[in-house]
């Protein structure tokens, strides 16, 4: 504008170079000549905005969260929760932004997150149930109320839909658990993305490589009954969707959890089916980028009770007797079979409510469980010398030496001078 005073340059050019229409140039160029340089800053620089919240409600809120969602740096809420349950339970609606502002001011927030490494991303799967990731979280969900424990965490790759399961370790009735439920809630999964944990994936023997057998475990042994593909991630970052979910849950479900009191495995798993997990999904889903779903159809009860057991198969007997973990069941055939069987196998079937069916060349056969026998000992003669039992490896006596098993064959029989009766005596004179 001094340029333009003073005639240097055009109100044209002063437009172009301060990229303004010709008009807005216009006005600030009349404002500079009425009062300055100073006309030219804003009028409400400096001031409160027009569109700012009462200082009455910054105090009310501020000290809400100092006294509710406040604590350490792992007890605190964020901003986001924060604001969600400030509308929730204490009717204050605010935006979530304008909280993160107040509570960084007042040293109740701080950013803690920093950059890491930039990896590419793997661009997401275009329908539902296409790809469903699956992973446990081992934490202190129940903080000091209950035990530690592992949450089962299954997302779909497309939408976020997100399903949960807590129980104490990374097992296989876990892992089952968690996927059947999945099953009777949206159908079975084309693939699912996992660790290379043994409950999932193992690598082959090499048995199994000459013989070009593929390794299952007895997850895999369900999930290929099911039509299901496993996939092993190579890192952590590979499946980030389902690790990104433990980190939500981390912040969040703890909180909810220590708010609602839950000290127990049965009563999270009902509050996650109930309250959290259809909050979480309203929340935090999204639409697919194709409509068709790819699930299969959900199977019926029995189908799933008949996929979802482990399965081992043993040695039969002749006897008809097969040995399981340590127990001894004697099989009974129907019928009368003369011969007993020849490296014939069954299959041993258990179920996570503790139900075992022995089946043999498909058809379930009845058993009953036989007393573990007696380790074996050698037990000395009570005639004798009723000592303890001996081990069967004792040291045998030695003979003297002179035993007759030690004489030499050579010598003659009679040893030494034997007197004979007087009647053989007589007949050996009759016949001579």
């Amino acid at each position: 504008m001094g340029r333009v005073g003073s005639g240097d340059l055009k109100l044209n050019d002063a437009a172009v170079m301060l990229e303004l229409s010709y008009r807005q140039t216009k006005r600030l160029w009349r404002r500079y000549r009425q009062v300055g340089s100073k006309g030219l800053k804003h009028g409400n620089a400096g001031r409160a905005s027009n569109r700012s919240k009462p200082q009455k409600l910054r105090r009310r809120v501020l000290h809400l969260i100092g006294k509710k969602y406040s604590g350490s740096e792992d007890e605190r809420f964020g901003p986001t929760l924060a604001a969600e349950h400030l509308a929730a339970e204490d009717g204050i609606v605010l935006d979530h932004e304008t909280l993160r502002l107040w509570m960084l001011q007042e040293g109740l927030w701080s950013r803690q997150r920093k950059r890491k490494k930039h990896c590419q991303r793997r661009e997401r799967k275009s329908h539902f149930g296409e790809l469903v990731q699956l992973d446990g979280s081992f934490h202190d969900w129940l903080e000091n109320r209950g035990p530690r424990g592992c949450l089962m965490d299954m997302v779909d790759d497309a939408t976020n839909h997100a399903l949960a399961r807590m129980g104490k370790e990374e097992t296989i009735w876990a892992a089952a658990g968690v996927l059947r439920a999945w099953i009777e809630k949206y159908g079975v999964p084309q693939t699912l993305y996992t660790d290379w944990k043994n409950v999932y994936k193992r690598k082959a023997t090499p048995a199994e490589q000459l013989r070009g057998e593929v390794p299952l475990t007895q997850f895999g042994r369900m999930c290929q009954r099911l039509n299901i593909r496993i996939m092993g991630a190579s890192s952590p970052q590979a499946k980030g969707r389902v690790e990104r979910i433990h980190g939500v849950h981390q912040d969040r479900l703890i909180k909810k959890l220590r708010r609602k009191k839950i000290a127990s495995y049965e009563a999270a798993n009902e509050y996650l089916e109930n309250e959290y997990l259809p909050e979480h999904n309203r929340r935090f889903a999204r639409k697919a980028t194709k409509a068709a779903n790819y699930h299969g159809r959900k199977p019926t009860a029995r189908e799933l009770r008949a996929i979802f057991r482990l399965e081992t198969e043993r040695r039969i007997s002749n006897d008809w007797v097969i040995r399981h973990e340590g127990r001894y069941l004697q099989l009974q055939p129907a019928g009368q079979r003369r011969y007993g069987p020849t490296q014939s196998k069954a299959l041993v079937c258990e179920w996570e409510d503790g139900v075992m069916e022995v089946y043999y060349r498909g058809q379930r056969i009845t058993y009953q469980e036989l007393a573990a026998p007696l380790p074996r000992k050698c037990e000395v003669d009570d005639r004798t010398k009723p000592s303890a039992p001996l081990s069967c490896f004792f040291k045998p006596r030695k003979p003297s030496q002179d035993h007759p098993w030690r004489q030499d064959y050579r010598k003659p029989t009679w040893s030494k001078k034997v007197e004979m009766p007087l009647q053989m005596v007589a007949s050996v004179e009759g016949s001579l």
